[in-house]
C-alpha cells in the first residue's frame, strides 16, 4: 500500500508546490510578526529597569505609544499571513477538486468499490483545512523558538538552560503523543465513518425500512456501530487530552519556576527585575507554537491519514489520456473475442464473446439472471475493461473516445433509474450548465414523454430531488429515456427499459425505438419482457458469459426459448397507444422470456 500511495504523491506535491510563493509570503510576514513578539518583553524590561527607576512619566507615555503602534502593526501582519495561508489552502483544493472528483467518480463504477463510502473529497477538505488552521501558522513560528531561547540566555544562563529543558520535554511529549494516539485516532475515525455510512444507507432506504418493519433492527445495529465509534473517540480523546493538559500544566509550572529562579537571581544581584519578567514572557512565547501544535494534534493526524488516502486514490486512478476528437461514428458495434474478468475474481463474466451490430439494427439480449447481460452492456458503454479481445464502435476502439464524447454518442437507460436534484429539464439535458431547450423538448418527444411532462404542475421546470417520490417509477423511466435521447446519440443501450412502464408506456417505448432505428441508428435492449423485444431484429442469448445463440428474432425464439409461442402471440397483439382492451390482453400474456 505504501508503494502504491507513493505513486500518487507527485500530484499532491505539485499542487502544494504551486502555491510556494504564497508560503514565502507567509514566511516573510512571520519574520516581522515574531520580531514584533519581542515588543512585550522589551516593554517590560524598560518599564521595570528604566521607568520605575527614573520615575519618568514622559518615558512611560512614549514607550506606551510605541508599544501600541508596534502591536497594531503586528496584528495587521498576523491577520495578513492568516489570509494568505487561507488562499494557499483554497488554491491547493481548487487545483485538485476536478482531479479528485473524477477519480471518485471513476472508482465508483468499479464492482469492488460499489456501495463503499467514498472519502476522497472529504479527505481533500481535511487536508485543505489543516493548511489554513492555526497549527500551520505554528509551523512558521517554531523556527523562532531558538531565537527566543537565545534571548533568554542573554538574561542569564540558568534561565536559558531551563528554557532548553522545557523545549526538549515538550518535543518529547509531542513525539510520544504521536506514537501513542495515532492508531487510536485512526480507529476512531474509521469507526465513525462506518456508523455514518450505515446511517446514510438506512436514510436512502427509509421506505423499505418503514414498510418492512426494520426500524428497530436497523436502529440497534446503528447504535452498536455508533457506540463503538464513540468508545474509540473517547479513548483517543482521553489520550490526547492527557497530553494536552499535561503540557499546559508543565508550561505554566515552568514559567512560574523561571520567575522563582529569576527572583532568586535578582536577590543575588545577578539580573534585574525587568529581565526576570521579560524572560518569563519570552519562555511562554518560545513554547507556544509547540503547545499549540500538540493541542491540535488530532487534526494533524487526520490530515496525514487523508493525505495518504488521497495519494492512494490518485495512484489507483491515474489521469485519463487526452484523445483526438473523432467525428460522429456510425452506429455499428463489433465484439471480437471479448473476455471480462471481475476485479479480484477468476471466473470470467464474459468469455470469448464475438458478434456485430450493424447500423439501423435493433439487437435484443436475453438470458438468465447472472448470465452476463449487464456486463455486456457495461462493456459497450466502456464501464468495464476487457482482459482479452476488443470492442469497436464506429470502427474505433472505445479507448479512442474520451468518456464524455463516448457518452454523447451513446444513450443509456439503466435498469435502476437515478435522477439528480434539479429540474426535469436539467435532468433530461444531463445536468448541462447551458442546455439547449429545443433539444430538451425534442428528446422528450422522441421518448414520448413530452405530454406526460406537460401534465405536471410546473412542466419541465418541475423540481425533483434525487430520491423524490413525487414521480412514479414509470415517469422516472420515461424521463431517463428522454435523457438517453438528448443530444445526438447514434446508439441506445436500454437495460430493462419497460420494467416500470404501463402498457401505454411500453407502446410509446416501442414507437421511440422504431423511429430511432428508422434514422439508421442502432439499439441494444437487455430484457426479459416480450413487449421489449417486439422491435428487435436479432436476438442474442447469453449463458454463463458466452453467446449461446445469435440470429433473427423469431428463429432464436423458436430454438432457445421454452415459451416462444406465448411470446410471439403477445408480440403480435401489441396495441396502439390508448387501446385499453387490447392492452389488457397483452398485460395478461406478457410473460417473461424463459430460455431453455
Amino acid at each position: 500500500m505504501a508503494q502504491k500511495s507513493e505513486l500518487g504523491m507527485p500530484e499532491l506535491r505539485e499542487a502544494r508546490s504551486s502555491g510556494t510563493w504564497l508560503l514565502w509570503s507567509v514566511f516573510l510576514f512571520s519574520v516581522f510578526v515574531n520580531l514584533l513578539m519581542l515588543t512585550g518583553p522589551l516593554f517590560m524590561l524598560q518599564v521595570y529597569d528604566r521607568v520605575l527607576g527614573s520615575r519618568s512619566e514622559e518615558t512611560l507615555a512614549a514607550l506606551f505609544i510605541l508599544v501600541a503602534v508596534l502591536y497594531g502593526l503586528m496584528g495587521i501582519l498576523d491577520y495578513a499571513r492568516g489570509r494568505v495561508l487561507a488562499r494557499f489552502g483554497a488554491r491547493f483544493q481548487s487545483l485538485l477538486d476536478d482531479r479528485v472528483f473524477d477519480a471518485v467518480l471513476r472508482r465508483a463504477i468499479l464492482p469492488q468499490e460499489r456501495g463503499a463510502p467514498s472519502t476522497g473529497l472529504r479527505d481533500l477538505e481535511t487536508v485543505q483545512t489543516v493548511f489554513t488552521s492555526p497549527v500551520m501558522l505554528a509551523l512558521f513560528d517554531v523556527p523562532w523558538t531558538p531565537l527566543f531561547i537565545g534571548a533568554i540566555f542573554i538574561f542569564h544562563p540558568w534561565l536559558g538552560w531551563m528554557a532548553v529543558f522545557g523545549l526538549v520535554t515538550l518535543v518529547a511529549v509531542t513525539l510520544l503523543n504521536n506514537f501513542l494516539t495515532r492508531r487510536k485516532t485512526l480507529e476512531a475515525q474509521n469507526s465513525s465513518g462506518q456508523a455514518s455510512g450505515f446511517a446514510e444507507q438506512v436514510r436512502r432506504s427509509a421506505e423499505v425500512v418503514r414498510a418492512q418493519g426494520m426500524g428497530s433492527a436497523v436502529s440497534v445495529r446503528w447504535h452498536s456501530l455508533r457506540d463503538e465509534a464513540l468508545d474509540q473517540t473517547i479513548k483517543s480523546s482521553d489520550w490526547t487530552g492527557l497530553f494536552t493538559a499535561s503540557t499546559k500544566a508543565f508550561r505554566l509550572f515552568l514559567q512560574s519556576a523561571m520567575l522563582a529562579v529569576g527572583a532568586y537571581l535578582v536577590l543575588q544581584g545577578e539580573m534585574t527585575a525587568g529581565a526576570m519578567i521579560a524572560g518569563s514572557i519570552l519562555l511562554g512565547r518560545a513554547l507556544a507554537p509547540i503547545e499549540q501544535s500538540l493541542g491540535q494534534w488530532p487534526m494533524v493526524q487526520r490530515a496525514r491519514a487523508a493525505w495518504s488516502d488521497l495519494a492512494r486514490l490518485l495512484a489507483a486512478t491515474p489521469p485519463e489520456q487526452d484523445t483526438l476528437a473523432l467525428p460522429q461514428p456510425e452506429a455499428n458495434v463489433t465484439f471480437k473475442g471479448v473476455s471480462v474478468v471481475p476485479h479480484g475474481g477468476k471466473t470470467p463474466t464474459l468469455s470469448g464473446v464475438t458478434f456485430a451490430l450493424a447500423a439501423g439494427e435493433v439487437l435484443g439480449v436475453i438470458g438468465k439472471s447472472g448470465s452476463g447481460k449487464s456486463t455486456l452492456a457495461k462493456t459497450i458503454l466502456g464501464l468495464t475493461h476487457t482482459v482479452a479481445g476488443e470492442v469497436r464502435f464506429g470502427g474505433a476502439t472505445l479507448d479512442q473516445y474520451g468518456p464524455d464524447a463516448l457518452g454523447a454518442y451513446i444513450g443509456y437507460l439503466p435498469q435502476n433509474v437515478v435522477l439528480f436534484s434539479g429540474t426535469i429539464a436539467e435532468n433530461i439535458a444531463r445536468m448541462t450548465a447551458m442546455p439547449d431547450e429545443a433539444k430538451i423538448v425534442e428528446a422528450a418527444k422522441r421518448a414520448n414523454a413530452h405530454e406526460m411532462i406537460l401534465s405536471l404542475a410546473d412542466g419541465y421546470k418541475t423540481r425533483i430531488q434525487s430520491e423524490d417520490s413525487q414521480l412514479s417509477g414509470g415517469q422516472k423511466q420515461r424521463i431517463a429515456l428522454a435523457r438517453a435521447f438528448y443530444g445526438d446519440p447514434v446508439l441506445l443501450v436500454l437495460d430493462e427499459p419497460n420494467s416500470a412502464l404501463d402498457n401505454d408506456g411500453s407502446v410509446a417505448l416501442n414507437l421511440a425505438v422504431r423511429e430511432f432505428k428508422a434514422s439508421n441508428r442502432s439499439v441494444v435492449i437487455l430484457t426479459h419482457r416480450p413487449t421489449a423485444i417486439s422491435e428487435c431484429d436479432r436476438l442474442i442469448v447469453v449463458d454463463n458469459g458466452r453467446i449461446a445463440a445469435d440470429g433473427p428474432r423469431d428463429q432464436v425464439l423458436q430454438s432457445m426459448v421454452s415459451n416462444a409461442g406465448n411470446i410471439q402471440r403477445s408480440m403480435t397483439k401489441m396495441p396502439k397507444s390508448g387501446d385499453a382492451k387490447q392492452a389488457d390482453t397483452v398485460k395478461k400474456s406478457d410473460n417473461k422470456v424463459v430460455t431453455s
